[in-house]
């Protein structure tokens, strides 16, 4: 019987927020959290070893398909917030990212998924996951 492969690849990024990424009351504005998932997600792939830049130069772009996020508590300026990304399965023509935002005193402030598709940037059209990404993820996934 067939057994879908369980992987993960796990990364964390801080940052601290900044003043004008707060509303009057020195929440961060509801809009700014897709701005650092997209941090996190570049940074993700650049721990396994290819930047964004380098993707789009091998021809290949990433939009954004579906965004997802629950907020569980407010994040505030100033606080310095973990962000810890996760791809947990194996991608095809789209690659979905998992997300846990973490506020300094370490409560889970949010969660979050990303789903991107590949689109190859010569003919527009959507392409499985290039092989020399795969090869990345394979490389750097924990059984």
């Amino acid at each position: 019987m067939y057994k879908e492969k369980v992987i993960m690849i796990h990364t964390t990024h801080s940052l601290r927020v900044r003043y004008g990424e707060t509303d009057a009351m020195k929440y961060v504005y509801y809009g700014n959290y897709a701005e650092y998932l997209e941090v996190a997600r570049v940074e993700l792939f650049r721990s396994i070893g290819i930047s964004y830049d380098e993707i789009e130069k091998l021809g290949f772009w990433l939009p954004v398909s579906e965004y997802k996020i629950k907020y569980l508590k407010p994040a505030f300026y100033d606080e310095i917030l973990e962000i810890h990304t996760y791809v947990k399965k194996i991608p095809g023509v789209r690659i979905e990212f998992e997300y846990e935002i973490y506020n300094q005193s370490k409560q889970k402030i949010s969660e979050a998924t990303v789903t991107l598709f590949f689109l190859d940037a010569t003919t527009n059209k959507v392409s499985k996951c290039p092989d020399f990404l795969m090869k990345l993820i394979e490389k750097n996934w924990e059984n």
